[in-house]
């Protein structure tokens, strides 16, 4: 942790040289944070006030991005989160507060909305973000910690609620933006958006492609997203969005020790087998509100997603066809007296999933050469062949109460999930398996206002869980239907924060947590199972205790300081007693013990970033990231090194890595235009991006060496 807290302490110390500029305005901080409107709790708060901890990205800190690809890249200044981007793409790992790092793929228990619209199917997963188009955010609210008890399944780590950019003030306006870049990166994006009578609007289109950083990495996407806001009278406002994403991504898949020996070599079942994944999705949805009067009114919110889905790999090619519909309404009540204003709200939450899957053999072509394709090469075996059906309903209320200084927010809700397996290869007495789940979860907490420079929050919250539905479809007992032994992982958490605005120049949240959880999840392979090796588990209880931190401080009106660190203390405090799981007879992976590490947890965490506007129109910016050392695996086996250290590795040593931006802006005429170039890894340390809990051994994937960006910008 040394050289980031020498970074940060090197550029405090450069204040006093550089407080002699003068005549420059700064363009980094345009917003007013205390005066900002939070949504994320559904029911409207402002931030300062908010009673649990909360972290705004603001445009500011999302015009800094590198690529604008990446959700590690927008929310690298947020404390408590830990994103692994899998392949230079967007299929990612995304914790928070250590919630979800298990998972193969995805957001595990993260709420995930889109202008209002959620992403999260009926047990809280959300396969990925292609659907986001980081060049095109407004920003983006994190609630970290449990939420369950706002969005059920969905919220049991915490809430990104995404804003994109509204229509602008003209009748037709819009944006050109190109980038290129080191490993053949390219992004092109056009966008056109403007404002008539009590409409606004915006449609954006962007192509990104690139080469990888490593062997067999390569991907191309293709996002159309269309956003309409109209506001036919002061009672009723609706958004309306039609997103359509197009992805393919190649799959280099993890190494183990012995495999590793360059940055860019992929797992040798990559290219012969032509693993990828491939995803083509549309989604149409609205959010409207009216307002019946000053004292009540009625959201309602309604989607319908459709998408096809492949995924070929060393054991079979994979096809899933997916119809994910919802809808949710919400009624606010607010009655409020001279000194005390009161809001309560009841509302529903219904959620439907239809997945059609089939799965054929893998064929390898060891003469294959390597190119961006979408080669069949399964045979015609069927391996599965199966659908999924999936319902949720929550029920919930909601309670804010605001007097003076003081502010309280509560919450209760009611979740049940209904799963049903069919299984088309077997008789009609045998086919079909059911797994059904259902919690009750609560929150509460509360804040009060000192001053604009210090709100203090206390909060305690609860989180619920659901397998997903790859967890439940990899039975351990049979080839066929879920695995049943799964139970939901639960939650309780207790944190106490203070946050502050002072003159505009300092913003900073300070919250330390203690969050327990029973029945985590673990994978563990088991032999004897053909294509099929990997399974899930309820590994035993946590506890996890930590420290996040932000700060954003003015040093003089050119030059930025902001500052995200992250303490975490996550260990198992108990084992799995389930036999499924300890039966040594067929399972290779035994579950955690306790004392052990989660795997993925490095313990302090640090991304600090400086913005020092040289003139009004020259902006340069220094940024690193540092993170500690962490635990990869859950069997306790490999966690001890008791087992072959060529293949399994526990401890993966953190890194500490610096990047550059420097940025130009120019005005002629009407049009503005900003040029840029990014260095990421200015130094081109070697270090290991992320790694995962791989019963096989194949954890390891090594991060990109020294990388060039460039960026120019066009609005209009």
């Amino acid at each position: 942790m040394n050289k980031g807290i020498c970074f940060v302490g090197f550029i405090l110390g450069m204040s006093q040289f550089l407080s002699g500029q003068t005549g420059i305005s700064d363009s980094s901080r345009m917003v007013k944070l205390e005066e900002v409107m939070v949504t994320s709790n559904r029911l409207p708060i402002l931030l300062k006030n908010n009673p649990g901890s909360v972290s705004l990205v603001t445009p500011e800190i999302l015009s800094n991005m590198t690529k604008s690809t990446g959700a590690e890249e927008a929310l690298r200044l947020v404390p408590g989160v830990r994103i692994d981007n899998q392949h230079d793409g967007e299929r990612v790992h995304v914790s928070i507060r250590g919630q979800g790092i298990l998972t193969e793929r995805g957001l595990r228990g993260i709420g995930v909305l889109i202008d209002g619209i959620p992403v999260n199917d009926p047990s809280g997963f959300a396969p990925d973000l292609y659907d986001v188009d980081w060049g095109t955010v407004n920003k983006i609210e994190v609630l970290r910690g449990p939420s369950a008890s706002l969005y059920g399944g969905g919220g049991a780590a915490g809430v990104l609620n995404i804003t994109t950019n509204n229509g602008g003030s003209k009748p037709i306006g819009g944006e050109i933006n190109q980038t290129l870049g080191s490993n053949g990166f390219s992004k092109s994006l056009i966008q056109l958006d403007g404002t008539h009578n009590d409409i606004d609007y915006r449609v954006s289109y962007s192509r990104t492609g690139g080469n990888g950083y490593r062997d067999h990495q390569a991907f191309w996407g293709n996002i159309l997203y269309e956003k309409v806001n109209f506001n036919p009278s002061p009672k009723l406002s609706i958004t309306q969005i039609i997103s359509h994403t197009d992805y393919f991504q190649q799959n280099p898949e993890g190494l183990n020790i012995s495999q590793f020996d360059n940055l860019r070599q992929a797992n040798p079942d990559a290219n012969p087998f032509n693993e990828y994944q491939k995803t083509n999705r549309t989604t149409i949805g609205f959010h409207g509100k009216y307002i019946f009067s000053e004292l009540q009114d009625i959201e309602v919110t309604s989607y319908l997603r459709s998408w096809n889905y492949k995924e070929t790999s060393n054991k079979s090619a994979e096809y899933r066809n997916i119809t994910n519909p919802g809808t949710s309404i919400q009624y606010n009540l607010h009655f409020s007296s001279a000194k005390i204003k009161n809001d309560i709200s009841i509302g529903t939450d219904l959620k439907w999933q239809n997945i059609d899957l089939y799965k054929l053999q893998s064929a390898s072509n060891p003469l294959r050469k390597e190119s961006i394709d979408e080669t069949n090469i399964e045979t015609d075996l069927l391996l599965a062949n199966q659908i999924i059906s999936q319902r949720s309903m929550g029920i919930f209320a909601l309670y804010k109460l605001s007097m003076g200084k003081f502010n309280l927010i509560g919450s209760i809700r009611s979740d049940v999930m209904n799963n049903e397996l069919t299984d088309k290869m077997l008789g009609a007495d045998t086919a079909k398996t059911t797994k059904n789940f259902k919690n009750v979860s609560a929150r509460i907490g509360a804040s009060y206002s000192i001053n604009n420079a210090a709100t203090i929050f206390i909060d305690w919250s609860q989180g619920f869980m659901p397998p997903s539905t790859e967890e439940l479809g990899s039975n351990p007992v049979g080839y066929s239907g879920f695995n049943t032994h799964l139970v939901p992982a639960t939650s309780n958490c207790s944190e106490i924060g203070v946050r502050g605005f002072y003159n505009e120049k300092l913003s900073y949240e300070v919250t330390a947590f203690i969050m327990n959880t029973e029945n985590d999840f673990f994978r563990f392979k088991q032999a004897g199972r053909g294509n099929q090796e990997v399974f899930y588990g309820n590994a035993g209880n946590s506890r996890r205790f930590g420290i996040e931190t932000f700060i954003s401080y003015q040093i003089m009106k050119t030059l930025t300081l902001n500052v995200a660190y992250t303490y975490a203390d996550y260990k198992y405090v108990s084992s799995a007693i389930d036999p499924v799981y300890t039966d040594q007879a067929y399972v290779l992976t035994s579950p955690p013990e306790s004392g052990q590490w989660l795997p993925n947890s490095p313990r302090n965490q640090v991304y600090s970033e400086v913005v020092y506007s040289v003139t009004k129109r020259l902006k340069f910016s220094l940024a690193t990231e540092y993170q500690s050392k962490w635990a990869i695996y859950t069997d306790p086996k490999a966690y001890y090194g008791e087992m072959d250290p060529t293949i399994y590795q526990n401890w993966q040593k953190g890194f500490n890595l610096f990047h550059a931006r420097i940025g130009y802006d120019v005005t002629i005429g009407k049009v503005n235009a900003e040029c840029s170039l990014f260095v990421r890894n200015l130094t081109g340390a070697k270090y290991m991006a992320f790694t995962e809990p791989d019963p096989d051994g194949n954890a390891y994937h090594p991060g990109p060496s020294r990388e060039f960006f460039g960026n120019i910008k066009i609005n209009f």
